[in-house]
């Protein structure tokens, strides 16, 4: 191919449309952010560092992200724009150079019972048309082999106008879906057990019905003691068979009760009905504990826990089952699928191999495609999401990250860091918003937030490379190259906990005494069996207060006030002093502002335009009614206590006439694992991930218990905040508590008093004790992968 000659001897100007390599941000002020001004270049990886709640996911994902989202939403025609999340436009300026952003963050993936990693990924759409072409014998098409479509079929005369004349035509149809039809596609089934719902030796009369909000007379329990159907009078153990049947299964029916029509129910498919369809982490507190104490779940009898039906297991290549390949370990099915030679499904394959590939790379190649979605964890999570980006041929496009180190092992931060610098080399631009030093030194650009967290921060300390941030002077800085020191001694155990032939999912027979009385380290790999070897063995329950990375749920009306209790303490202060009822210091209950309902807020819905939120006037964003203000604790109305900080709040209820000391024990918590700086009215959907880690951490400790399981605290958290947790650990220790922990940081490793690394590898790969003893012996020895990366941490 020949090319023309260049006569012009001088480089032309450069053309104007490549002037455009900086994202200008001017005059942020999403959440914390004070009139915030950068350029990111383009083209680059820029990190976003600085301590908890400094304000980096402000302006990374609210601002920045967010525009670009809503811009691109704007493209679309107000039909379609009506079906999808409508988006305000962020608190800022000017917003220049925008590019498409994808975001990958850290959100889990769906808890539906019928979400797999390969519902998730589309590696099971792929696996489904796979086994419809080459699976002998043929049984259909690609639905015959999914877990989410149920067999049906139906017939029936059908009318329809036709040439000015009504035509009847006889019409049927079948559907040949792959669902279990005794678990519906959920894999296991569940039991109620009798004894938690009913104390059968009472009358209805007497309260027998023991389940949640079935007692005391309410409208549920009169449903059947006035039913009609039996004698309310009677005991249920001396019901006739009849009786029973329709207390406990009988089918809906219409009927008055007191004069109201309402549906009668058998009691367990009610229960079914309101309880247990519903995801149990969504569940308030008391529904979950009856929930875990009344439904034995147990493996489907008739599929054996692979949800398919007979039809679509029986279905094979070489051998193998659908069922088989999602139970397989992707690695193995990775390489199962690259021995199909099959030039009809060619492309198909090719496809398949390069998503089962990606997990590999990524290395979650220790995962199942038949893995729940809701047992992630957040790290696992996104880098699930990661996936579908791995080979995108796509260029100038930002990429938005949220910590993608979260429950990575220093062996695999390497591998993600690489993945993140084949991103930007294909022409993209990379933001992350980052706490660990390993990520931070590959950065091109480095944007550091603080100097505190909450309103002490949302200011720019610094911007410009690693090494001007080194010596740059910020939070950040002065701890980059913080390295802990081995602990020189160690604390002697009290006591042991045995675990004996461990083999929750990947875990091989472990056995291994947990030593008590001191901080004992959980490490390994991901996918090492870590978290299996502690919430596996250990269950939660007497004595065991076990914190694990379950995101905490909440509404813009939830608050760190009410999530730890503490308003509650508040509110019967300020009812005592006052003498009034304690509901009128509600937002949520009597004392509500009658305008907003204590929102404080009033938002007005405009269809696919980004509805628009305003101060209520009535109350002035207080969210309580005038009345409700007038009383006072301690010279304090119950808005002015909301908005104390908790470090203020501590002080006021302290000592005084505001002296509680029920509100006392709680804001010292939050105080301890370094939340100070937080308001306690601050809505719960505005704190940032290592805010909401540390406010469950919080409420936790006020459990009573001797052990403490604590699953990767570290996450979300700065390398200043680590040292702070660290110091709450020992304090936990040193107060007679048992602290067993499941971390990566190698700080926290450094930390211990005893150190138990599970491996070698992830998976099948791993599930085996390869060491236990003290951080000394494991730097000493570097016998395994988190000794080597320990000993190159503490610089020996």
């Amino acid at each position: 191919m020949s090319m023309a000659p260049r006569t012009d001897p001088q480089s032309p100007a450069p053309h104007v449309a490549d002037s455009h390599d900086l994202i200008r941000v001017h005059g942020a002020r999403e959440n914390n952010l004070k009139d915030v001004s950068i350029e990111i270049p383009k083209r680059r990886l820029t990190v976003f560092t600085g301590v908890s709640g400094s304000g980096k996911s402000s302006l990374v994902f609210d601002t920045i992200a967010a525009e670009s989202q809503r811009l691109i939403n704007e493209t679309y025609s107000a039909f379609v724009q009506g079906f999808m999340p409508t988006l305000a436009r962020p608190e800022v300026d000017v917003l220049d150079g925008l590019t498409t952003v994808i975001t990958v963050d850290q959100q889990r993936l769906g808890a539906d019972p019928r979400s797999t990693v390969g519902t998730a990924t589309d590696a099971n759409a792929m696996l489904r048309i796979l086994f419809s072409r080459l699976g002998k014998p043929h049984i259909g098409s690609p639905k015959a082999f999914s877990f989410n479509v149920a067999s049906i079929s139906g017939a029936g005369a059908v009318t329809m106008e036709r040439g000015g004349q009504t035509v009847k035509e006889r019409r049927s149809f079948s559907i040949t879906g792959g669902m279990c039809p005794r678990c519906e596609g959920r894999g296991s089934v569940s039991d109620l057990d009798l004894t938690q719902l009913y104390d059968d030796s009472k009358s209805l009369s007497e309260g027998a019905i023991t389940v949640p909000g079935y007692t005391g007379g309410g409208w549920n329990s009169r449903l059947y003691s006035e039913s009609g159907f039996f004698d309310p009078d009677k005991p249920i153990r001396k019901f006739t068979k009849k009786e029973l049947h329709d207390f406990l299964r009988r089918e809906p029916t219409r009927m008055k009760i007191a004069g109201i029509n309402m549906t009668y129910e058998g009691l367990i498919p009610r229960i079914q009905r309101s309880m247990l369809a519903k995801d149990r982490e969504g569940m308030q507190p008391h529904i979950r504990e009856f929930v875990d104490r009344a439904v034995t779940f147990t493996t489907c009898p008739e599929c054996d826990g692979t949800r398919l039906s007979e039809g679509a297991r029986s279905s094979k290549i070489k051998r193998i089952s659908i069922a088989d390949a999602c139970a397989m370990q992707i690695s193995d099915l990775a390489e199962w699928v690259r021995g199909l030679d099959e030039p009809s499904v060619a492309p198909l394959l090719t496809a398949l191999q390069q998503t089962l590939d990606s997990f590999v790379e990524i290395g979650l190649g220790y995962l199942s495609l038949d893995r729940p979605a809701g047992t992630l964890s957040g790290g696992e999570a996104q880098r699930v999401k990661m996936i579908r980006h791995l080979g995108s041929s796509l260029t100038d496009v930002t990429y938005v990250f949220d910590e993608p180190t979260i429950g990575l092992h220093p062996h695999d931060i390497q591998r993600m860091n690489d993945l993140l610098l084949r991103l930007r080399d294909k022409g993209n631009t990379v933001l992350v918003v980052e706490h660990k030093p390993e990520t931070i030194a590959i950065a091109d650009h480095v944007v550091d937030l603080g100097p505190g967290a909450g309103t002490a921060g949302g200011t720019v300390c610094f911007e410009g490379t690693v090494e001007g941030l080194r010596t740059g002077g910020t939070i950040t800085g002065r701890h980059f190259d913080d390295r802990a020191a081995v602990k020189e001694t160690v604390r002697k155990p009290t006591g042991t906990l045995e675990i004996r032939g461990a083999r929750t999912h990947n875990l091989q027979g472990v056995d291994v005494d947990i030593p008590l009385g001191v901080l004992a380290v959980v490490t390994g790999v991901a996918g090492s069996g870590k978290s299996s070897l502690v919430h596996g063995s250990i269950p939660a329950g007497e004595g065991v207060v076990s914190v694990d990375q379950a995101a905490i749920r909440g509404s813009r009306r939830s608050n760190p006030a009410t999530y730890t209790g503490l308003l509650d303490p508040i509110r019967k202060a300020f009812a005592k002093v006052n003498g009034v009822k304690p509901a009128l210091f509600s937002a949520n209950s009597e004392g509500a502002c009658p305008t907003c309902n204590g929102a404080g807020v009033i938002y007005t819905d405009l269809a696919m335009m980004a509805g628009v939120a305003t101060t209520c006037e009535e109350c002035e964003g207080k969210r309580f009614q005038a009345s409700v203000l007038e009383y006072h604790l301690g010279g304090r109305d119950i808005s002015e206590v909301l908005a104390m900080s908790v470090t203020e709040a501590e002080e006021f209820f302290g000592a005084g006439e505001a002296h509680t000391p029920a509100a006392h024990r709680v804001l010292t918590r939050l105080s301890d694992v370094g939340l100070g700086y937080l308001t306690l009215g601050q809505p719960l959907t505005t704190l940032s991930g290592g805010e909401r880690q540390r406010l469950k951490l919080a409420t936790h400790m006020a459990e009573k218990g001797g052990v403490y399981v604590l699953d990767e605290p570290t996450a979300g958290l700065h390398l200043a905040d680590v040292e702070q947790l660290l110091g709450l650990l020992d304090r936990l220790v040193d107060a007679g508590k048992s602290v067993i922990v499941v971390e990566h940081h190698q700080a926290v490793m450094a930390h211990a008093d005893w150190i138990i690394d599970l491996g070698p590898g992830a998976g099948h790969d791993g599930g085996r004790l390869v060491f236990e003893g003290t951080p000394a012996d494991l730097v000493a020895a570097r016998s395994t992968l988190t000794g080597e990366h320990l000993a190159a941490y503490v610089g020996t």
